[in-house]
């Protein structure tokens, strides 16, 4: 899809607060409500904008710490992967996963309350993947940027 700068800036906006109502947006945007309402529209069908969602503070609701961890796996059959790709999609713990080229096969954002839940959780999810070979883990010690919205 071709965006206009128009489409742009409302994207932004919607990327800023997407709890705006489609009023607030237009002024945001200098734009009438209904070009607003229907760009809204065909930002959805075209499959540009896939959701709407709060964000949450992860040390106000128990998920302070985060880690990023790669994963080597010991088997790359069709099988392996499509079971590993299940047991990763199946952890809210795993907030993103990244097949990723060098060394590692895959890079996973995880979160957790502490490092025992994170080493709970490893023990008794990563390191029991039968496909899995190895992990290594590197512990977020400060955000120093967190966004969540794209360059446009």
């Amino acid at each position: 899809m071709e965006l206009s700068d128009q489409d742009r800036r409302l994207l932004q906006a919607l990327q800023v607060d997407a709890s705006l109502s489609l009023a607030q947006l237009a002024e945001a945007c200098s734009m009438a409500t209904s070009t607003v309402w229907r760009k809204v529209q065909e930002f959805e069908a075209a499959g540009v904008l896939i959701g709407r969602v709060a964000i949450l503070d992860p040390r106000k609701v128990g998920a302070g710490l985060c880690v990023f961890a790669t994963v080597r796996l010991n088997d790359h059959s069709a099988e392996a992967v499509a079971t590993f790709a299940k047991t990763i999609r199946d952890q809210p713990n795993i907030l993103e996963a990244h097949t990723t080229s060098g060394t590692a096969d895959y890079m996973l954002k995880i979160r957790c309350s502490d490092v025992e839940d994170y080493e709970a959780f490893m023990s008794n999810i990563l390191l029991r993947a039968p496909e899995v070979k190895s992990v290594v883990s590197a512990f977020s010690l400060r955000a120093l940027k967190f966004t969540t919205a794209l360059p446009l």
